[in-house]
């Protein structure tokens, strides 16, 4: 196991969860000269600072002409510092965060075309283009990603006597109940509908339904697909497939009672990998693709994005070697993978393709579908299915908990 894959579940989540801000600015920022770059990013891990560092030094030692500047900031504080950069007229020239949306919307960011090359572009695996997009125009570039894959216990699936992992979810129910049955404490289906990530497990549901959350205009939660997904999460909770009280468990405990041998099957993230690497080695366990209702291909996606603003100055030129160098396959894959997250490239997909332990979230990336974050609704719609979807544990018709998530974004 590589060190990338011990990123606690906790720093992703912190990446990869922040809800959109809507900045506004005059930019008019970043270095002096043309050809002078300021970047501004997160801390992922120990090694971010100095895995930037590395990939600087080598981009100017190709590029003499080019200089860049390095800022990093943790996720606690980096929202508030792009915030007062903007209003102050010293906006980055290129950032990476997470939500793009706002900065787009008030005009201050490069499209990609403007700062990448046709090959560059070209190399995105088409899912991340399009959730990288509003209008139809591509508004900034998908860095790195996370998606769900079905983390299964192949002991507890012998023991009930399931011959291999589900994938529809008339066979999720069937072998989970039968893990159920084992007793001793240990429960089938790990669901974990509490305030941490509800409307992650969620959308995993509708969207094996071939729901969405959006229409590309507005919000589309109360549909027929998106019932039929929550009516089949109600179904698994009725007939004791799932842990008791799902709208009191959150992800990142139920992950941990995963891996101390007591849940059959959940969904896990990469970091999950490393999670069980460090607290039970001894696991019996292994990963496939998530159940969904006909078996159709499909995970929830999520990415951080790089991003490039329009300042004073005619930067495009630099910030495209810029751009073009860190997706260049040499340079981004170690990256990305250092970092313990997936690639959001398709030459970046296949140069990992040879980690076993990767398999399943690699070929996962083409079928991802995404949260709606380019809809300033979202993060209230998000905030709802926190606090409501629970209640499909005590009984509440699904129909209704969908029809009251949507009158709360539409009212």
């Amino acid at each position: 196991m590589t060190r990338a894959l011990r990123v606690p579940a906790v720093v992703l989540a912190a990446g990869l969860a922040l809800s959109a801000c809507g900045f506004s600015g005059n930019g008019g920022g970043g270095g002096d000269g043309a050809n002078q770059l300021s970047l501004l990013v997160p801390s992922y891990s120990d090694g971010t600072k100095q895995r930037w560092e590395q990939v600087i030094a080598s981009f100017e030692k190709e590029h003499p002409d080019i200089t860049v500047s390095l800022e990093v900031q943790s996720w606690d504080n980096i929202n508030d510092v792009v915030r007062t950069k903007i209003q102050s007229g010293e906006a980055p020239d290129i950032l990476n965060i997470d939500a793009f949306a706002g900065f787009a919307q008030d005009g201050l960011l490069h499209p990609a075309e403007e700062v990448a090359s046709p090959e560059t572009l070209a190399d995105f695996q088409p899912t991340f283009v399009d959730n990288a997009s509003m209008g139809g125009t591509m508004r900034a570039f998908p860095m790195i990603a996370s998606t769900r894959t079905l983390f299964y216990n192949t002991d507890l699936l012998a023991q009930a006597g399931v011959a291999g992992p589900p994938k529809t979810w008339d066979e999720l129910l069937d072998a989970s109940k039968r893990i159920s049955a084992l007793g001793n404490g240990v429960h089938g289906y790990g669901m974990p509908l509490g305030n941490e990530e509800a409307q992650a497990e969620t959308s995993i549901w509708t969207f094996g339904a071939g729901g969405s959350w959006s229409d590309g205009e507005k919000l589309t939660i109360d549909t027929p697909r998106n019932l039929e997904g929550v009516q089949a999460m109600q179904r698994m909770i009725e007939e004791g497939a799932t842990q008791p009280d799902p709208g009191a468990t959150d992800r990142t405990p139920l992950i941990n009672v995963f891996i101390q041998g007591k849940i059959g099957m959940i969904e896990g993230l990469p970091p999950t990998i490393g999670q069980i690497e460090e607290k039970n080695p001894d696991l019996g366990w292994a990963t496939a693709p998530i159940p969904t209702k006909d078996g159709s291909p499909v995970t929830l996606g999520v990415a951080d994005h790089l991003m490039a603003f329009r300042n004073g100055g005619d930067k495009a030129d630099a910030i495209r070697a810029f751009v073009d160098y860190f997706f260049s396959k040499d340079v981004y894959v170690p990256w990305v993978d250092a970092e313990g997250f997936l690639p959001t490239t398709k030459s970046g997909a296949e140069a990992l393709s040879s980690k076993p332990e990767l398999a399943d979230f690699l070929a996962g990336l083409p079928e991802a579908q995404f949260y709606p974050g380019a809809n300033r609704s979202w993060s209230a719609a998000q905030g709802s299915m926190q606090t409501l979807i629970g209640q499909l544990g005590q009984g509440k018709d699904p129909a209704a908990v969908l029809a009251e998530v949507q009158a709360g974004v539409e009212g």
